[in-house]
């Protein structure tokens, strides 16, 4: 069942319809202009960061973070690295001792000779963790030290590291 519409409805849809095609043209254009608003901002807001932002970030980290990430490299170099090589030279030579054939045979005899007094059996030790893990844990433990330190190094407020841009008035006068 199809009703046909007035002649009056019709035009007030054609009407309407054309309203609609004209507000479309209109949001068209300010949508258009938006875009070409929003691209001169990013262009200016590029210049900006070229111009302002960037000299002051290469500003502050030559200022700030360089000079302390340099003290953080000169104390690891002078008291970590010779540290850790300590250890480990004295951890390598215990290992050489350990290893050694006359250090085992004296370690079985004492094994052997308190089982006699004891009158058991000796019993195998358990497998325990090797020397390398220990090593490996001191490392560890040792860098996360040293970059604990220059992160705190870094980051702690140093009143003589600011200096202010307005002189500083006397309170006598």
């Amino acid at each position: 069942m199809s009703t046909s519409l007035s002649k009056k409805r019709l035009k007030e849809l054609d009407k309407l319809k054309a309203e609609a095609q004209l507000l479309l043209a209109h949001q068209q254009e300010v949508l258009a202009h938006a875009g070409s608003v929003a691209q001169e901002a990013g262009k200016q807001a590029q210049h900006l960061t070229r111009e302002q932002v960037y000299p002051r970030v290469r500003e502050g980290y030559a200022s700030y973070v360089a000079p302390a990430a340099g003290k953080a490299g000169d104390l690891v170099n002078r008291t970590l690295v010779p540290a850790i090589g300590t250890a480990l030279g004295t951890a390598l030579s215990v290992a050489d001792i350990a290893n050694d054939t006359r250090v085992k045979s004296a370690v079985k005899r004492l094994k052997d000779a308190s089982a006699k007094v004891s009158g058991k059996a000796p019993v195998p030790a358990k497998k325990k963790t090797g020397i390398g893990t220990y090593i490996g844990i001191a490392i560890g433990v040792a860098a996360l030290a040293g970059v604990a330190y220059a992160v705190w190094q870094t980051f702690r407020t140093d009143d003589e590291l600011w200096v202010s841009d307005e002189p500083e008035s006397s309170a006598e006068s």
